[in-house]
């Protein structure tokens, strides 16, 4: 039988992307989830030149997913914080 070689780049990077979802959703966006994030990214794109399959596929889009929405709580944060200091400034 054929042994079948896992991509060790391509797990990780499938690992991170859902780390990267899971803390888009938990408050811990920054600085943990645009990290874990943009270095999943950089790991998929590493295991799709070295063995493209669709797991390093996979990876590489939830990376993409969890870096954006990490990146959109960051903003929107931002804004709600601003948008209180304003406020605060008026009052």
């Amino acid at each position: 039988m054929e042994e079948k070689k896992s991509n060790g780049l391509a797990v990780a990077s499938l690992v991170l992307g859902i780390v990267a979802i899971v803390f888009s959703f938990i408050g811990l966006s920054i600085p943990f989830g645009l990290i874990i994030g943009i270095v999943g990214i950089i790991l998929g794109v590493m295991a799709k030149k070295k063995n493209p399959c669709g797991m390093a596929t996979a990876g590489l889009v939830l990376s993409i997913i969890g870096t954006v929405l990490c990146a959109i709580v960051f903003i929107a944060c931002a804004a709600c914080i601003g948008a209180i200091g304003s406020a605060a400034s008026l009052a």
